[in-house]
Order: structure tokens, then C-alpha cells, then sequence
């Protein structure tokens, strides 16, 4: 089976835009459905795919969250040089960690901080998750399932040394979180394990932000844009959104 790489998204509609930002392992699929509904509030959206992440699970390994950190800042800098000026940025897990980056560090309009952990997982959990990652792919391809675990025993001998990299990342956003003044929205599945509902928390509560929101949905895990609550998930960004003051 052909299975299509994910693509950057663009969806145009007014002079406020909005950079959408997935999770560590997904793409722009993530947040694809949210773009679109915001894009039909007014505002335009742009979702970039970082370095590494698509079809080839081997292609993840070569990268590292440095270039994933770079993959989204170049998403922000193409809004900037499209020449919007207004720009709120929303991720979700990995993509919140590099939302909360962007509004400590550069001028954003706003952050809807999604799933976001403070505290990073042990590479050992993480590589979980690269593997998770690479047999869904293999999966996704068509690959006999024989096969697929003859891949995949060679996959897991192959070290990914940059994880421990990502849990210092994970650290030094956790030192930028009292550094962030403009309006955010919280947002956590109460399904979700605990370390993100915790760190969910912990940023509401540590942000210097006047105008700040929090919220729980009750019948989500982790992903929330792609789960039970997605239709109000995306309602409620757009609501959070209508409530700013744009210039």
C-alpha cells in the first residue's frame, strides 16, 4: 500500500494567523482538523512537519529535537516573511513544549498549550515511542507482519542518542515557563497520564500571564485535537482566540 507523506499545511483567510504545531512521533494530522476550523473563524493557519518526522522511521533517527525545534521556528519565520505580524501559536504535546518556547523567546500573540510535559520521560519511554512509531508505519505500508518484526529486531538495535537530548529541552523550556506575559489557554485530557495533567498545572500556575486559561476534558487523552472532545476543543481555541484584542 502507497501510503502519502505528510504534508506542511497552509490555509489562508484573514491577516491574524495562527501556527499549528504537532506532537513528538505525528505530523501535521495532529492538527490539521483545527486548522481548518479556525481558518473558517478567520484566521489563517500554517502547520510545518518537522525534520524527520513522515514515512521513513529511520529518517527520524538521523534528527534530532534541535532540528525539530528548528523545523517549527521556521514555520513562525515563513508566517513573518508571508508578512503577518499577528501570530498565535498552538501545539500539542511536543508541539506545546515548542509553543511555550516561542512565547517565551519571540513575539507571539497568544499560546494554547496542549498535553505540554515539564518533565521529560525517561529515553527509555521515549524509544517506546520511536518504535511504536516505526511498526505503525510498517504497518501502514503493508508489511506482512513476519516481516515487520524481522525489520523491526534490526530497528531497535540502532540506538537514538538524541532522546536524552530531548529530555534536557524538555528541562530548559520547564526554566522559560515564568517568562511567559501574553494571554494562554491550558488545555489537558483528563485521560491523559499524569505527568501531563501535572504539567498542565504546573504552567497555568507559573506563567506570568494576566489573561490565562485552564481546562480539563473529561473524555480525552492525550492527543485532545484528534480525541472525544476535539469538536469543543476546537471551539473553545476559536472562542479564546475571539476574545483578544487583534490590532
Amino acid at each position: 500500500m502507497k501510503v502519502v507523506a505528510p504534508k506542511p499545511f497552509m490555509y489562508k483567510a484573514g491577516e491574524k494567523a495562527v501556527l499549528l504545531l504537532h506532537g513528538f512521533t505525528g505530523n501535521t494530522a495532529d492538527v490539521r482538523k483545527l486548522g481548518r476550523y479556525l481558518q473558517k473563524g478567520g484566521y489563517t493557519c500554517y502547520g510545518p512537519v518537522y525534520a524527520g518526522h513522515g514515512l521513513d522511521p529511520a529518517k527520524l533517527k538521523e534528527t534530532s529535537p534541535a532540528d525539530w525545534w528548528q523545523s517549527a521556528l521556521d514555520g513562525y519565520n515563513h508566517l513573518i516573511k508571508e508578512g503577518y505580524n499577528q501570530i498565535a501559536v498552538v501545539g500539542v504535546s511536543l508541539g506545546a513544549e515548542f509553543s511555550l518556547r516561542l512565547g517565551a523567546t519571540y513575539p507571539v500573540k497568544a499560546i494554547v498549550s496542549m498535553s505540554a510535559p515539564v518533565k521529560g520521560k525517561s529515553s527509555e519511554k521515549l524509544y517506546e515511542r520511536v518504535l511504536d512509531y516505526a511498526y505503525n508505519i510498517k504497518k501502514m505500508q503493508g508489511i506482512k507482519a513476519p516481516q515487520i518484526e524481522h525489520e523491526m529486531e534490526a530497528f531497535r538495535e540502532e540506538p537514538m542518542e538524541s532522546l536524552e537530548d530531548l529530555r534536557s529541552m524538555i528541562d530548559d523550556i520547564r526554566e522559560l515557563v515564568p517568562k511567559i506575559e501574553v494571554p494562554i489557554f491550558v488545555m489537558v485530557g483528563a485521560k491523559d497520564d499524569e505527568l501531563y495533567r501535572e504539567s498542565a498545572l504546573y504552567i497555568h500556575h507559573h506563567v506570568r500571564s494576566k489573561n490565562k486559561q485552564f481546562k480539563t476534558y473529561e473524555n480525552s487523552g492525550h492527543i485532545i485535537t484528534l480525541d472525544q472532545d476535539a469538536e469543543k476543543v476546537y471551539n473553545d481555541v476559536l472562542q479564546f482566540f475571539e476574545s483578544l484584542s487583534w490590532s
